[in-house]
């Protein structure tokens, strides 16, 4: 059976069109194409964060990573969720091999030991499984706790430009650990309203760890995520949410599309996948904003 065509969806990304309003209401800019690098490091860490699961999270960070990588930057990803499904997104297996949950329990291993290469030139991964779940219990007595994700990434973000953390569905002590070990957070928000009620929650989380744990963290943009402009329901919910936040709200929207299942089913990013598809576009779009906001190098 055919597939309705999800183009429309999108934000178109044509440089040659005049400049207009976009699904966010705002003029919809094309940003330029980020300059080569002269060098790589140190890495500022993201991490992409939101408690409501389904949002669109582990898509973001594997289709935004890979389209880091395609500007020539050196990308690390964390997979910080014990579904393990950004290491399952990027063709990576978690039953060999030390995980994020190994360096955890033993911060001064070399955390070069669980780094792995994906098929994405300059993209690496350190992967999670299922052991991951663990990890809040036997951290909960450690002193510092909330720090040591931190001192394992010292070690690697010299290697890095940017270290990206794909955050679990909670605001526990490994969500935590990742806003204290992150410089920015990227908030991917469904355009559906029981998504956007959780917002404020989160900015409230990122506030305290701000106030007693990690004073220079900054919010770097809410991404509207599973946009369907054919919808009343999701034209009122990105209404609101540029209402509520204003300038945090990224311009670039993220359109539904049955691609990213078949991406994922695939073990590859959307941008090797469909290259040409607007979503992927759209996360080469995403890419190009955070680079002209400062978000990324």
């Amino acid at each position: 059976m055919a597939r309705a065509d999800d183009t429309a969806l999108f934000a178109s990304t044509d440089a040659s069109a005049a400049p207009k309003p976009g699904a966010t209401g705002r003029p919809l800019r094309e940003f330029p194409t980020p300059p080569p690098l002269s060098g790589h490091g140190p890495a500022r860490i993201v991490s992409l964060c939101n408690q409501k699961g389904g949002v669109g999270k582990t898509t973001t960070t594997i289709s935004l990573a890979a389209a880091l990588a395609e500007y020539g930057r050196r990308v690390l990803v964390i997979d910080f969720d014990p579904q393990g499904a950004l290491s399952a997104g990027l063709g990576i297996g978690t039953h060999e091999g030390l995980t994020i949950y190994d360096l955890l329990l033993n911060p001064k291993r070399p955390a070069s030991e669980a780094i792995q290469e994906t098929r994405i030139p300059g993209l690496d991964i350190i992967p999670a499984n299922i052991d991951l779940s663990a990890a809040e219990v036997h951290l909960v007595n450690e002193v510092a706790r909330e720090q040591i994700l931190s001192r394992v990434l010292r070690q690697v973000t010299g290697d890095y430009d940017v270290v990206l953390i794909d955050c679990q569905p909670s605001l526990g002590l490994l969500t935590v650990n990742a806003l204290t070990a992150s410089h920015g957070v990227l908030i991917p928000l469904e355009c559906e309203f029981f998504a956007l009620r959780g917002v404020a929650l989160l900015i409230e989380t990122i506030e305290k760890v701000r106030d007693r744990l990690n004073p220079a963290i900054e919010l770097d943009g809410i991404l509207a995520t599973m946009f369907d402009s054919r919808t009343l329901h999701s034209r009122e919910v990105l209404e609101r949410v540029v209402e509520a936040f204003g300038d945090d709200v990224l311009e670039t929207v993220i359109g539904r599309t049955v691609k990213f299942p078949d991406a994922s089913v695939a073990g590859t990013p959307i941008t090797s996948f469909a290259p040409e598809h607007p979503a992927a576009k759209a996360y080469r779009q995403l890419a190009r904003e955070l680079v002209a906001r400062g978000a990324v190098a």
